[in-house]
């Protein structure tokens, strides 16, 4: 069976109004797609790092009132959870589709982490110029890569560091009406490609965890 890529009509999903009727949008056209991309990419990374890894689809099961504004599947060593971690996600928001390696606030060593990053600093800076990174993942905000000199990373860092609820993401966004978005194959291979690119920064994270 081919795998299928991301239509418009899977972002238009967070245009439905109402809790119920998205979450059910969500759990019948985009979460089937993130299963059949993550159990691919799972095993893909697994190679990679040399261990287990294990595909996690948010549920938003703390929500209760407000509907989610973009959804996603996480990749992460522990199968318990992957909040906790540093992990790689696939996911939308109605206007874009992004592919990360993410540090959320939920991380408890963040501290000796970022400190590892301000050190090795090289392997965010000699990404390509296409990458993005970003400081909070509940926001569509993000900066290329290409418009941030060293300091700029250091200062994200040294916040990633000294605040408790910082984050730090860095990766792609992709537009929806981008070609290789509703290509599964192509889209399959890009996040394989994205994913080989940051490892070096998960395995420099892992080994301060």
């Amino acid at each position: 069976m081919s795998l299928k890529g991301f239509s418009q009509s899977d972002f238009d999903v967070f245009h439905i109004d109402g809790l119920e009727a998205r979450m059910e949008a969500i759990q019948t056209q985009i979460q089937p797609k993130f299963k059949a991309f993550g159990d691919i990419l799972a095993e893909e990374l697994a190679v990679l790092v040399g261990n287990e890894m294990y595909l996690h689809i948010a549920r938003h099961a703390r929500r209760k009132v407000n509907p989610p504004n973009d959804t996603w599947m996480a990749i992460a060593h522990d199968k318990r959870g992957y909040k906790k971690h540093p992990h790689f996600q696939l996911g939308l928001f109605d206007d874009h589709l992004f592919i990360w390696f993410a540090l959320i606030y939920e991380a408890p060593n963040k501290k000796a982490i970022a400190n590892s990053l301000m050190t090795n600093s090289n392997l965010i800076m000699e990404l390509p110029d296409d990458y993005v990174i970003s400081l909070d993942h509940m926001k569509k905000d993000a900066t290329p890569i290409g418009e941030k000199n060293e300091s700029d990373i250091i200062a994200a860092l040294e916040r990633l560091r000294d605040v408790k609820k910082a984050e730090f993401l860095v990766g792609r966004h992709l537009k929806p009406n981008q070609s290789l978005v509703q290509d599964g194959q192509a889209l399959l291979n890009l996040t394989k490609e994205t994913y080989e690119q940051l490892l070096p920064i998960y395995q420099l994270t892992m080994s301060q965890s």
